[in-house]
């Protein structure tokens, strides 16, 4: 029924490919226009509207290393790094 089509990026001029299951995905949700950005134009107007969140440094409570936070540490509230919070997740 489909059949893969090559498009020209509106945005950077690139040629991209509009797969066969993606026009069926579009179908199935109703759109009616084919999309005029490649894959990571569309991602890079995606973010650019995503507000950057402010982020903190902190000593990290069970290692001791720097950790980097997306909220401002409280005192007397452990701090964890990445991959100490992932140990702990686990357990």
């Amino acid at each position: 029924m489909y059949e893969d089509k090559t498009l020209r990026c509106k945005d950077c001029g690139k040629e991209f490919i509009f797969t066969a299951g993606e026009q069926e995905f579009y179908a199935s949700k109703g759109f009616e226009n084919e999309p005029q950005r490649c894959k990571e134009c569309r991602d890079a107007r995606k973010n650019a509207s995503r507000q950057q969140r402010e982020q903190y440094t902190a000593v990290c409570a069970a290692c001791g290393g720097e950790a980097k936070v997306p909220f401002k540490p409280t005192d007397g509230r452990p701090v964890y790094c990445s991959e100490c919070f992932a140990k702990m997740k686990e357990n």
